[in-house]
This record gives structure tokens, sequence and C-alpha cells, in this order.
């Protein structure tokens, strides 16, 4: 049977998780003497991260300085001698390198060659996140495109809730929508296959597969997010969100209460909606888009997450940023002159 998503469906369903996750995944984090001074109204605890290459000396001196407290690397095509020598470097300077972002995979390649070759890739990004000391990988399953979708504050998902097949992405007519159901739902299938395939790899490794959908054009309701996730029923799958991506779609407060305790890590960039432009609107500067700071903070605060944010604007990892993000930690919003 069919279901059109409603939010209050998949609240319960994503607010709970295991403590055994928590435990597996949280046990390194800095002390709390690192957080934002001024943050006592929160309970939760949320560490400073930034995005980096090649985790270097010089490089964890300067974030430390600027009072980060770790990185998540690119880096993630590596062998675990040379992983782990990263790691101590980190720890000589208190930091840590708490992600590892495989990024784009292609578990939807119909080529049964090449998807086995990003299947192996992503078991090497496992691999060099345990050696560097990181609990996660950030994976995108993979994408599609090239065919008519929706406009992202068209859609109105409707699947089954048992097999997470679309029927529907808009109300009224869907047959201009056609092959990007039936794109959907192949990936959908491919993806839960490849992932399930490498659980036993992440569970050996203790490293979590964090899911992210960024800008890929699938799962892109909060609650159809959750329940891909949910549907592994695994502690060693979990959701990685980037609360600036889909603010096209609906509030980061939705993403966030939707996803609810299956989130394992977070992305920070701001986003200004604005329909006219193509893309629904354009990047922008911690604060200075339309993101509601202090709402989504009390939504982490409301689905108990305790964890990194890390800061994907692209600008420098400096003591500006770093104030920006405590704001966040906060629960402020600033007002950029």
């Amino acid at each position: 049977m069919s279901q059109s998503i409603t939010r209050r469906h998949f609240f319960g369903a994503s607010a709970t998780v295991t403590a055994g996750v928590y435990a597996a995944t949280h046990a390194s984090y800095p002390t709390a003497s690192a957080q934002t001074a001024g943050n006592e109204a929160f309970k939760t605890k949320i560490f400073k991260a930034a995005i980096c290459g090649d985790p270097t000396a010089d490089l964890f001196e300067k974030l430390a300085a600027a009072g980060f407290n770790g990185v998540e690397t690119t880096l993630w095509d590596t062998t675990p001698e040379k992983a782990a020598a990263a790691r101590v470097i980190a720890e000589k300077f208190g930091m840590r390198i708490h992600s590892v972002m495989r990024g784009w995979a292609e578990f939807n390649n119909t080529d049964a060659d090449a998807r086995q070759k990003t299947i192996d890739a992503t078991a090497t990004s496992l691999r060099a996140a345990a050696a560097y000391g990181a609990d996660t990988i950030l994976l995108v399953p993979c994408r599609i495109g090239g065919m008519a979708m929706p406009d992202p504050w068209d859609f109105e998902m409707d699947f089954d809730p048992e097999t997470l097949m679309v029927n529907k992405v808009v109300t009224g007519d869907n047959a201009p929508y056609k092959d990007y159901i039936e794109a959907q739902n192949r990936s959908t299938t491919m993806s839960i296959e490849a992932i399930n395939g490498l659980i036993p790899l992440a569970a050996e490794l203790g490293v979590v597969i964090a899911v992210e959908n960024v800008w890929n054009n699938l799962w892109v309701k909060p609650e159809f997010l959750a329940a891909f996730v949910n549907s592994f029923d695994n502690i060693w799958v979990r959701t990685y969100f980037d609360i600036g991506n889909h603010t096209r779609y609906c509030k980061a407060e939705d993403w966030i209460m939707a996803c609810g305790k299956t989130l394992i890590k977070l992305h920070c960039k701001d986003f200004k909606n604005d329909r006219s432009l193509r893309d629904g609107g354009t990047w922008k500067h911690l604060h200075e888009g339309s993101i509601n700071w202090p709402a989504v903070r009390k939504c982490l605060e409301a689905v108990n997450y305790n964890g990194w944010m890390t800061d994907e604007t692209g600008a420098p990892a400096d003591a500006e940023l770093a104030r920006r993000m405590d704001a966040i930690i906060a629960g402020k919003q600033l007002t950029i002159e």
C-alpha cells in the first residue's frame, strides 16, 4: 500500500537509535572545555571542524589556533599507514580527523564492473577512515539527472513505506516525471544493495557509513531520506546532513526533525532562497542567507545531536569563520554588516 509522506509519521521512527551507535561513534570527542562560552542553554555538545585535503602539521597548528577541534579530510584514497601517520600528527595538536569525505559514488551504475569499482573505492575509504581515527565516511551513493523533474519546492513525494518505491513526486499529473520516478526507484534499490554489502566491513572497522543526498536529485524530502536510512535498521548506516543544501526543498528544521537520531554528522553553509533563480537561490557565507540558525540549534537540541559540525562554505578556516560557527553552536543569529 502506498502512503503519502507526512512528517508526523516518521518522527517517532527516526527519533530512536540504539545506545550502541552513540558509544561507537562519539567516544573520542574533545572535552567540553572546547565548547563555546555562554552555551549553557544547551545540553548537547557540538564541535567545529573544517574540510581539508592532506592533513598536515601546519594545517592543524593553524586550525587549533583559530579555535577548531578537528577536520574532515577529502583524502580518502590513501593507505592505512599514511592515514595512521596523519592521525598521530593531529593528536599532537589536540585535534581529530573525525570523518572522511568519500563523496560521490556510482552505486546505480548499470555497468557491473563500474559499479564494483565504486564499491571497492568506498571500501578503501572505510579502511582509511579507521586508520585516521575517523568514525564516519561521508557517502553520496549516486546521482540522477538529465530528465524532467519538479522544481524543488513542488515535490510532494508518495512512496511505499516497505519497499521505498516512489509512486508520485507531485500532486496531479505525474506522467511528465515517469523517467525520473523510474530512475529514483532503480537508484534506491541499487544503493540499498551496495550499502548492505559494505555494512560488514563498516562494522568490522567501527566506521559509520554516513549517507548524504547533496543535490543528487534523490531522497529529496526529509521523510523520504529518513525512511531510506532507517530501512537499513543498522547502527552502521546513519545520516550526514548538510544544513544549507536542502532549504530549497523545505526548512532545515524540517530535515533535522525528520532525520532525528539518525543524524551522525553535520555540514554547515548558508543559502539565500530565491525561486526566481535556476537553483532556487544562491550560496552565502554563514549568517548571510535564509537559514534560521537559532531554530536550527533548537532542533539539534531536540533530537539530542552531539557531534561535529564541519564548515563547507569554502571560507578561510580562520578566527572569523570560527566566530560565526560559535554563534550557531550558541543558538545565536549574527547580523553581518
